[in-house]
């Protein structure tokens, strides 16, 4: 379904929004609580991947199919290693068919795993035949996807020797993986990381049953901060639940939007953005620690019309879609001017913006959600429209509620 996006305003300058739970934190928590089910979950995101995730955790079935969701493709693969006794076929969309997987796959081998490939060698579908696993040492390139560092860490305190995972080179996504310790540590689980070696001992017994409280996701908050951006000076928007410490990646929106001239105040489990006067210059940055907001940027300086240069974006490529190619093309049919390479994207200042553009998502909610603050300065179409509920259901409603007017 597409949605025509008309030309808007915010019409209530105070606007408050409810953002459900991170995905990110939601998926790790849930794989932990398969692994650990006397822990509870509060907030967990309504997003369909962490509802695929839920449902492939306590799937029967020999063939799971997750669809869309990496995260989740990633995190079962290490799940279902461990689970003895238990064959799985885990599939998913033909773009995931065409994300790769062989890196995680090769690490829980050496780890022992039994995991073949049931179509094309280093791709999804892949045969799991559950184990115990009792080798504890195994080595990563450090700039490969967080996801797939992530995915074994998750598992391994229920490894019988817990796990030695060494990090080869630069580390890229680190918030991503410190959050992963941060939620292990959170339940008990003794982790160390030093240097570019991560220990996790394992932990087969039992642990004091508690309620776990997910944080409101950063990234479904970026499109408010590119929207509060677009906006007025003196226009507030108060998201929750969000804490000042956060353990998510994206939380450096903070620190990267005062350059658009968005403060952010916190106060009890809210935060309050609001538009303030600034003069807007080239923007320089390197993302390789939150690169899911690149598309969130990219969209915010054009229309700004200023020019911004991004790199650390080499993991944008084995997403839902290429959104680095994706990115260029959606943007010079508004008129932009934008290089990039296979890490890296150029925007140059706009002096113009095209009316009535309809924007190709490929199927990536990202890309949905990126343009839609446009709206604030032109008419535009976003196609399949509901790929947000990917992450973020209520997207479009909210958008609503703050003014936004949208044609189904």
């Amino acid at each position: 379904m597409n949605f025509t996006l008309h030309k808007s305003q915010i019409t209530n300058r105070q606007s408050e929004i409810t953002i459900t739970g991170s995905k990110s934190e939601s998926n790790r928590l849930l794989l932990l609580q398969a692994l650990y089910p006397e822990f509870k979950l509060e907030n967990v995101s309504n997003s369909d991947d962490s509802e695929l995730m839920t449902k492939a955790l306590a799937s029967t079935e020999k063939v799971v199919d997750i669809h869309h969701a990496g995260t989740a493709m990633r995190f079962l693969t290490a799940y279902f290693s461990i689970q003895e006794g238990m064959e799985t076929i885990l599939t998913g969309s033909n773009r995931m068919k065409e994300r790769p997987i062989k890196i995680l796959v090769d690490a829980l081998t050496d780890l022992g795993a039994d995991i073949s490939y049931e179509e094309n060698e280093g791709f999804p579908p892949i045969r799991i035949k559950g184990k115990k696993l009792t080798k504890h040492r195994v080595s990563l390139k450090a700039n490969v996807s967080s996801q797939y560092i992530s995915a074994l860490l998750l598992i391994a305190s229920r490894l019988e020797n817990g796990l030695e995972l060494t990090l080869e080179g630069d580390i890229t996504s680190v918030p991503y993986i410190k959050m992963t310790l941060s939620l292990l540590d959170e339940i008990g689980v003794e982790n160390y990381f030093q240097n570019n070696k991560i220990t996790v001992k394992p932990s087969i017994g039992n642990h004091e049953p508690k309620t776990l409280t997910v944080e409101s996701d950063w990234s479904s908050a970026s499109y408010y901060f590119s929207i509060v951006a677009l906006c007025d000076v003196g226009t507030e928007i108060t998201l929750s639940s969000y804490k000042e410490n956060s353990l998510q990646g994206d939380s450096c929106l903070v620190d990267i939007y005062k350059h658009f001239g968005v403060s952010t105040v916190f106060k009890g489990n809210s935060m309050t953005l609001k538009k303030q006067d600034k003069k807007l210059e080239l923007l320089t940055l390197n993302l390789k620690n939150a690169p899911d907001i690149a598309q969130t940027i990219a969209v915010t300086c054009f229309t700004l019309g200023i020019s911004c240069d991004l790199t650390g974006l080499h993991t944008l490529k084995i997403k839902e879609t290429d959104r680095l190619v994706a990115l260029k093309t959606e943007l010079e049919k508004l008129g932009g001017q934008v290089e990039i390479t296979d890490k890296s994207l150029h925007l140059s200042a706009a002096t113009n913006i095209k009316e009535m553009v309809s924007i190709a998502t490929y199927n990536d909610h990202r890309m949905a959600m990126a343009f839609a603050p446009l709206a604030l300065k032109t008419s535009i179409v976003i196609e399949d429209a509901m790929v947000v509920s990917k992450s973020y259901p209520t997207f479009w409603d909210d958008l609503e509620s703050i003014g936004f007017q949208l044609t189904k």
